[in-house]
């Protein structure tokens, strides 16, 4: 086949295909990562809880990381690793723990670099479609976190779209 011919081909099929075929790609917004982390960050300290909060994009990439006063070091990394291992997997790291017990054949997802199997990572979903996720690290225990989490996200639920 000719060069010329083939660019032609190649146009030809792009200006072809229909509008529908475009995708209507959702996110998280700074405000809405914003408003989760700080609410999730409100309600831990509430509880008497130091924590650190990361909210990750749809593609994994940090979005906001936001860290309590008095936080151990390990917050940071580990909300991170949370929020990645609930995108990752499109369930809560509580449920991807619970699921990995279950499942002797799961058992290797723990090696999957960035993923940490504790509780306290949250999928951000619009409808059904993950859009990111929250991860909360400090509490003394992942349920404790993850409940923390939910109350942030049940805050920004109208800026969900």
């Amino acid at each position: 086949m000719r060069k010329g011919i083939g660019v032609a081909l190649l146009s030809g099929l792009a200006l072809a295909a229909p509008a529908s075929a475009q995708m209507d790609v959702k996110d998280i917004s700074l405000k809405a990562a914003q408003e989760l982390a700080n609410a999730t960050l409100e309600d831990c300290a509430k509880k008497g809880f130091r924590v650190a909060v990361t909210v990750v994009d749809r593609d994994g990439r940090v979005k906001l990381i936001i860290r309590g006063d008095g936080t151990g070091p390990h917050t940071l990394s580990t909300s991170r690793r949370k929020a990645f291992t609930a995108l990752t997997f499109k369930a809560t790291t509580i449920a991807t723990v619970e699921r990995v017990a279950k499942n002797p054949g799961a058992a290797n997802l723990k090696d999957i670099s960035g993923v940490l199997l504790l509780g306290g990572g949250v999928p951000i979903k619009v409808g059904s479609e993950v859009v990111g996720a929250v991860g909360v690290s400090g509490a003394p225990g992942g349920d404790k976190d993850e409940a923390c989490a939910m109350v942030g996200l049940k805050k920004i639920e109208g800026m969900l779209r």
